[in-house]
């Protein structure tokens, strides 16, 4: 399932009462590519995507709007077919069907598909896809967010960068990282690159530091920013139960 993230970013900036002008200068980008983000005739990159969230004050339901017609399912196997939906296809509070993934698609390759989450509220989990020359800022700049990021490749190659720091990643590199150092995705090969990841920060406010999830790394109190309101948004547009 697709979401129309334009209309939904524009509805809360007219109801916020803000013009188009000011709030693409708050985020750092033109007023026309904005209003090509709003009237869907392009997407946000997932840094663009994170900065608008974060300037609107998005925090939980409604970001990804109603949903349009179903696209394509995305396949971790791409020779695989997509089953026709019946009855033994169902989703329910324990299984979530492929066709019934939540889709976000972004600018320049990138789609997020939010796998099942069940009750739980401790992490957010996504199948993550990067198409050739894909990365999570057009700019090439990097992003940061309160949250812990692990990860693990499936598919094709990926290129990590934080601070200052470049990982080339293949098929069972896995990764975490605390996703407040500046960090940047980018697909420099010719064919896609596919993996699971699961986002983790707190839902009330603030986490302390990676001391608090078992980890050893220094830091002081920070708030919740726009990452992991996308991801909540993303786990709150649940498919309906298929009898």
């Amino acid at each position: 399932m697709q979401f129309d993230v334009g209309s939904e970013l524009r509805r809360v900036r007219e109801a916020r009462k803000l013009s188009l002008r000011a709030v693409a200068s708050a985020v750092g980008v033109s007023a026309s590519l904005l209003s090509q983000v709003e009237t869907g005739k392009t997407q946000p990159s997932v840094s663009t995507l994170y900065a608008l969230v974060n300037h609107l004050g998005i925090s939980l339901d409604g970001l990804m709007g109603a949903p349009r017609p179903a696209a394509t399912p995305l396949l971790l196997n791409s020779s695989a077919s997509a089953p026709e939906p019946g009855p033994d296809r169902r989703t329910d509070s324990v299984v979530q069907r492929r066709e019934d993934n939540p889709v976000i698609e972004m600018e320049n390759g990138v789609t997020w598909e939010r796998m099942a989450v069940g009750q739980s509220g401790i992490a957010d989990p996504l199948i993550v896809s990067y198409a050739p020359a894909g990365s999570s800022s057009v700019e090439g700049k990097m992003m940061r967010h309160a949250a812990l990021e692990y990860g693990v490749l499936l598919e094709g190659r990926l290129t990590l960068k934080i601070d200052f720091d470049s990982y080339e990643l293949e098929p069972g590199d896995s990764f975490c990282f605390d996703a407040n150092r500046p960090h940047l995705y980018v697909n420099q090969s010719d064919q896609t690159a596919r993996g699971i990841w699961f986002v983790i920060g707190s839902r009330e406010g603030t986490y302390q530091s990676l001391a608090d999830l078992g980890h050893e790394h220094p830091g002081g109190s920070r708030p919740i920013t726009s990452a992991v309101d996308v991801l909540q948004a993303m786990k709150n547009m649940r498919p309906e139960q298929r009898a």
